[in-house]
């Protein structure tokens, strides 16, 4: 560990080394104001903490890296979603194909629906279950509108 830290050291000396005079007064100028010197002593007192923030990010890094680069992992992902999405969009495709063919025979349909057709219509268990819905429904939102007073 020592030896990296004085090799790195032996680096930044080199590095400095090869500034122009003007560049090397410029560093020395910027060290020499207080506000430079409280965010070093900062900088320093919180290595402990950023060297082990690094560490986390680069672990999580790798993690994300091995993650978006693996097919199978992708391929396994997407499987999963079309899986779970199909039979949703299977139930919107049909139920939106009903509305269309409903729509097409009600355009078609010149009749008039008279008070006696409405009561045999009353009789479909269709019609049945979707007044029972309805009811449910509003009294739900009633319930709900009287929560909020």
């Amino acid at each position: 560990m020592s030896q990296t830290t004085t090799q790195q050291a032996a680096a930044e000396v080199a590095s400095t080394a090869t500034l122009a005079p003007e560049q090397q007064l410029d560093v020395l100028d910027q060290l020499m104001k207080p506000e430079i010197q409280e965010s070093l002593t900062v900088l320093v007192a919180n290595l402990p903490k950023l060297a082990e923030m690094t560490t986390i990010l680069t672990k999580t890094y790798d993690l994300v890296q091995t993650v978006a680069t693996d097919k199978v992992l992708i391929d396994d992902l997407k499987g999963g979603m079309e899986e779970f999405v199909k039979p949703i969009s299977d139930k919107a495709k049909g139920i939106a194909q009903a509305a269309i063919e409903a729509n097409d025979r009600a355009h078609v349909e010149a009749s008039t629906v008279g008070l006696f057709g409405m009561l045999k219509m009353l009789k479909d268990p269709q019609v049945q279950k979707t007044l029972r819905f309805a009811q449910a429904f509003l009294e739900v939102l009633a319930e709900r509108q009287q929560e909020k007073r």
